[in-house]
């Protein structure tokens, strides 16, 4: 059985599968073509390597691990980028270029390719997401959302690429940590940031005693509360507030909304969700353009209108200093509306960055010459064009 690498911050995007380990994982036309050009005649190839949407630029991944499986087979590679991280490219354009032996490249774009295009599109969607909503602090929840620790990786990277460019575009806050340990350096962090799941309240009995339990086993760390296991939002969250009155007062306890999208948040309706938000934003209301916006502001589970209604109860309360933190479904199409509503959210839990559409995700390389002669299959000659041009003149 293989096993991945064992670091303790985990490198398994950049360091799997190792050099000998390559020809298990790969498409068997590319271990055959290896052969052959190994047995005719090896060449010096270029590959251009595009995606067919736009995306923010994420490669570094790949890239560690072209460059470790290169020095491990005694060949060198050159890396043209045609971006820097974090920068947004086009469709069709060609991020980069490879350039090495045809029989040490061959077999390696199967799982270049994987490490590659599905970065992309969640740091597309991270960047959009934190420019929706710059003053908002997101937490990358999407681990067990992912299909093994490498693609955990993957994301958590991708994540801190599209936060990179928000930060630098927009001044957004962006994602600030992750909920695992072996990925938190991407965000700056020595550890995964969480506090309780829904099992722990069930396990307490009441959200009060949950987060007793917590605060008394972890007391140096920020109570972050979920108040919807009961269906009592509102009632949980003020008795969990009267409960800390000195974290409330000093900024320091949360209460996370994750009501499911079956039910209304505790004391709302239609009728009502349209209320809170007149009183708010009601731009919002007047300017929605599809039914599932109209969803995300005035529908079932955690609606812009069930932010602000709780937001309006926690300061009625006089407990204006208790923060908000708000998750279920939070990609980039509810942060645009959250926008729009101008939700008092300070922090969003997310795994909806992950790209919804596998398809979207699929990266392609094509080679583009071979011994610096041209030559592309009929439909990619776009792929030539930055090629010819950095060619030295006759």
């Amino acid at each position: 059985m293989d096993s991945f690498p064992s670091d303790d911050y985990g490198s398994i995007g950049a360091t799997w599968p190792p050099a000998d380990r390559i020809q298990a994982w790969t498409d068997t036309y590319f271990v055959r073509t290896r052969e052959i050009v190994q047995r005719f005649g090896d060449c010096r190839v270029t590959y251009a390597i595009f995606m067919r949407r736009p995306v923010v630029y994420a490669p570094r991944l790949a890239l560690t691990w072209l460059r470790a499986t290169a020095a491990a087979r005694g060949f060198d590679v050159t890396i043209d980028e045609a971006f820097r991280e974090s920068q947004w490219v086009g469709a069709g354009e060609p991020m980069m270029y490879l350039t090495g032996s045809f029989a040490g490249l061959a077999d390696l774009e199967t799982l270049f390719l994987q490490k590659l295009g599905a970065c992309g599109v969640a740091a597309y969607n991270a960047f959009t997401m934190s420019t929706e909503l710059p003053e908002v602090a997101f937490l990358a929840m999407d681990a067990r959302h992912c299909a093994g620790t490498e693609m955990a990786e993957l994301m958590a990277y991708a994540a801190s690429v599209g936060s990179t460019r928000a930060r630098r575009k927009s001044g957004a806050k962006g994602f600030i940590g992750n909920a695992t340990d072996a990925t938190a350096h991407f965000f700056g962090q020595d550890k995964g940031l969480g506090t309780m799941p829904h099992g722990l309240i069930g396990y307490a009995g009441s959200t009060v005693r949950a987060a007793e339990m917590f605060h008394e086993t972890f007391p140096d760390t920020p109570l972050v509360v979920l108040v919807d296991y009961f269906g009592q939002e509102i009632t949980d969250s003020l008795e969990v507030c009267r409960r800390f009155p000195m974290l409330a007062a000093a900024g320091r306890l949360s209460i996370r909304l994750d009501t499911h999208g079956g039910r209304f948040i505790e004391g709302l309706d239609t009728q009502k969700s349209y209320e809170v938000l007149d009183r708010h934003c009601p731009d919002a209301i007047r300017g929605y353009r599809s039914e599932t916006e109209l969803r995300y502001l005035i529908g079932t589970g955690v609606s812009a209108a069930a932010v602000w209604h709780t937001r309006e109860r926690l300061n009625d309360a006089g407990f204006d200093r208790v923060r908000i933190v708000a998750s279920s479904g939070f990609g980039p199409a509810k942060c645009r509306v959250m926008g729009y509503a101008k939700g008092p959210i300070d922090v969003i839990g997310t795994g909806s960055y992950l790209p919804d559409n596998w398809n979207e995700t699929y990266a392609t390389a094509d080679i583009v010459a071979y011994d610096g002669e041209p030559r592309v299959k009929i439909g990619r000659e776009f792929l030539l064009r930055r090629l010819e041009e950095d060619q030295p003149s006759q």
